[in-house]
């Protein structure tokens, strides 16, 4: 099993766009005015954006994207007119993570974690819970 993709309803597409575009997503499939998918530059995963009439930030889930560079990014960003609610920080989950939101107030964190994204030094065995 793969996760195909995640998809966040907006209030404005075209708003959208421009915003998860900037961050470095591609665009693969356009319904204009209605709906978009969008591919990460890294991988296969897509990331669609749906418009409806009413969207209500959802605060409790949170998108990532991992950046092997995250400082340069979110420099890169910052330089290009992006607000960041923090910038990167190193956190106890051996992470670095920078956080910002989506034109509709919907959270998003850019992180770096190398080896400890699947394999942190806390991972457990598949055997302790067969």
């Amino acid at each position: 099993m793969r996760l195909n993709q995640v998809m966040r309803h907006c209030s404005n597409l075209e708003r959208s766009l421009d915003f998860y575009r900037q961050l470095g997503l591609e665009m693969i499939v356009y319904t204009a005015n209605h709906y978009a998918r969008l591919v990460c530059p890294d991988g296969q995963s897509t990331f669609s954006l749906h418009q409806v009439a009413l969207t209500v930030a959802d605060r409790h889930c949170i998108i990532y994207f991992e950046c092997e560079e995250l400082d340069a990014t979110v420099a890169r960003l910052q330089a290009q007119g992006l607000v960041f609610d923090s910038p990167p920080q190193d956190q106890a989950w051996l992470w670095r993570e920078a956080h910002l939101s989506d034109p509709d107030g919907h959270p998003v964190c850019l992180y770096s974690a190398g080896e400890n994204r699947l394999n942190p030094p806390w991972r457990i065995s598949s055997s302790q819970f067969a």
